[in-house]
């Protein structure tokens, strides 16, 4: 794999990131019965980002919890045993608006996957989705509510989103899959 573009540094991550935050509290009137579940791995440093950012907001703590979709995925090999869900969503989800934050959509399996797990757990009134980056070619009828940014890629890149909760550096960048 080889770099192709920088797409955003940490200073333009942080802003998309506080522009979903305002979008969230205005397409809700608010904080009332949110909950923010960051999908494994790089979601879930986001839906932190997004509850703090919330929180400078509107002086609210919001519920932020986890989810480990592994086990919902359709696209993964049959295992021997049906595992239990595992996740931290440790609230309530009944009646509550719950918004599923990842980094990267794709083809929508991970959401598909993340909104089965929320289900497992009860039934919300609604659920929301709030990516970082939005690179297209679904495979599902699954469309995010807020987006940090559409790129338009093809099936030879990967978008690659690094984190300081898991990497050495911030920011979003284009990788080109073929060889050279």
């Amino acid at each position: 794999m080889r770099l192709k573009s920088q797409i955003m540094d940490a200073a333009g991550i942080d802003r998309a990131l506080m522009r979903i935050s305002h979008e969230i509290l205005e397409k809700n009137n608010g904080t009332e019965d949110l909950l923010l579940v960051g999908i494994r791995r790089r979601g879930i440093p986001i839906a932190e980002c997004i509850a703090d950012n919330i929180e400078r907001i509107e002086g609210v703590k919001v519920g932020c919890e986890s989810v480990d979709i592994s086990f919902y995925r359709d696209d993964l090999s049959q295992l021997a045993e049906q595992p239990q869900l595992k996740g931290d969503i440790d609230l309530a989800v009944e009646g509550r608006t719950v918004i599923l934050v990842d980094d990267v959509i794709y083809t929508g399996r991970t959401v598909r996957a993340a909104i089965e797990a929320v289900f497992s757990c009860g039934r919300p009134k609604a659920i929301q989705l709030a990516v970082l980056i939005d690179r297209g070619h679904r495979q599902l009828p699954i469309r995010p509510d807020f987006v940090g940014k559409n790129i338009p890629t093809s099936h030879t890149e990967l978008v690659e989103v690094k984190l300081p909760d898991y990497d050495s550096d911030k920011g979003v960048f284009l990788m080109d899959m073929t060889s050279d």
